[in-house]
């Protein structure tokens, strides 16, 4: 290796974010190896390497021991030989001793390029990591590049930027076209470090995916003027939105659908012609319900809060409407609210079924107001058992505490009763000594 080497080195250093010092070492490390393999050698050898000239030198290494600690020649050398080299070698000194090969330098050059290789993937690997971790439940766009098979499922391979992505047969709309070479917009559900690329799996699935579309689309959205409460999604079907206004000013349904439909219809179009339902969201349940039902007309709402569930009253031309194809109405409403709902007709609910229902919901209130209290009362009984039970630890560790204190106390006083005791009979004997 040579100075031209050591620029290039410098360039890559730059230009790919490589710790210079480690990718030295790890040149280092392997050219230690490579000595070892491609001479024989047993003995330890440290390779140095000029961090400006690239020049490299081996040198062998022996620790100083005793003659009589002697076990192999190549680690070890015995101090009295070590002291006819300097005389001022202690035990558990290193010798070293320059055995640099004369053809070692083609050997070096071909090791370091495999290790630059090797770290510039390494790099690029981590970047690429870095780089979509951030976009993690985010929105990319990428092209179409090639597809496969797996036990009979379609897999859709991405290409963003230098990046890979994994479209899984899960997060594919039913029925749409993955053509090679087509661009669309996915969203990122993970990102996965490997021994090769970093994974990132994609969806066109996931509500997030219309969630970030709207973002970008509504600038009330993106302003927080206009917030999304909740998602509902059958991919390639059907999805419902609750929106609120922060503004009062603001109509949060305008605001998404736009002029003349205008934003809403880019995504209608972006995810393939799928129906979007855009609904006012409120803090009330009944009123929530009503208008996650839409297009249905609701003539009542019986909110059982104690169940989180509903029963919902429609007229009886509504009903097939409320319910939608093949109950979709009806559970991306439930989906939405987060509210059991069952759906009714005006005909099989009457005046009986009214306050039969009305008097199990206030039933199912009295019993949950009962459960509420007992488990407050349960956890208030644990509480002071806990608190009762801290006081007994505390009472015992100060007696535990008073205990060592007399415990010290009584042992002064008897140490203190020797040495009076002590001198005393010194002072006897003195006096015996005198007389």
């Amino acid at each position: 290796m040579n100075t031209e080497f050591m620029q290039a080195l410098n360039e890559l250093v730059r230009d790919r974010g490589i710790d210079k010092d480690v990718l030295l070492e790890t040149i280092e490390q392997a050219l230690t190896s490579a000595y070892k393999k491609n001479f024989g050698s047993a003995q330890n050898v440290r390779i140095d390497m000029n961090r400006e000239t690239g020049d490299i030198k081996v040198y062998s290494q022996r620790v100083v021991v005793d003659e009589s600690d002697l076990y192999d020649n190549f680690l070890e050398i015995e101090l009295s030989e070590a002291r006819e080299i300097n005389p001022n070698y202690e035990l558990g000194d290193i010798i070293e001793h320059e055995v640099t090969p004369r053809d070692f330098g083609r050997i070096a050059a071909q090791t370091a390029k495999q290790i630059v290789v090797q770290k510039i993937r390494e790099a690029e690997r981590e970047m690429t990591y870095n780089e979509f971790l951030e976009k993690q439940d985010e929105l990319v766009t990428g092209e179409i590049s090639r597809t496969s098979a797996r036990d009979g499922k379609q897999i859709v391979f991405v290409q963003i930027g230098k990046g890979e992505g994994v479209l899984l047969q899960s997060e594919q709309i039913k029925n749409e076209d993955y053509r090679i070479g087509s661009n669309m917009k996915f969203y990122v559900l993970e990102v996965n470090r490997t021994n090769k690329n970093p994974q990132i799996l994609l969806s066109r699935t996931n509500a997030g995916l219309v969630k970030r579309l709207f973002e970008i689309e509504v600038p009330e959205i993106q302003e927080g003027i206009v917030q999304i409460k909740s998602i509902s999604r059958e991919a390639g079907s059907r999805t419902k939105m609750a929106v609120r206004s922060m503004d009062d000013n603001i109509d949060p349904i305008g605001a998404c659908v736009g002029t003349q439909g205008a934003r809403v219809r880019n995504i209608v179009d972006e995810l393939g012609d799928e129906k979007i339902d855009i609904v006012k969201y409120s803090d009330d349940p009944a009123t929530f319900i009503e208008a996650a039902l839409s297009p249905s007309k609701v003539t009542k709402v019986f909110v059982d809060e104690a169940n989180k569930s509903a029963i919902v009253i429609v007229p009886d031309y509504q009903l097939s409407l409320a319910i939608g194809k093949e109950g979709q109405n009806a559970r991306l409403a439930a989906r939405l609210t987060n509210w059991k709902i069952d759906i009714k007709s005006e005909s099989e609910f009457g005046p009986e079924e009214e306050d039969a229902l009305l008097d199990q919901i206030e039933s199912n209130r009295l019993a949950a107001e009962e459960e509420a209290k007992r488990l407050a009362e349960e956890a208030e009984i644990r509480a002071q058992e806990e608190a009762a039970r801290l006081a007994v630890q505390e009472v015992e560790a100060e007696s535990d505490e008073t205990e060592d204190l007399e415990a010290e106390v009584e042992a002064s006083e008897v140490q203190e009763e020797v040495e009076v005791s002590d001198e005393t009979k010194l002072a006897d004997q003195e006096e015996e000594i005198e007389e």
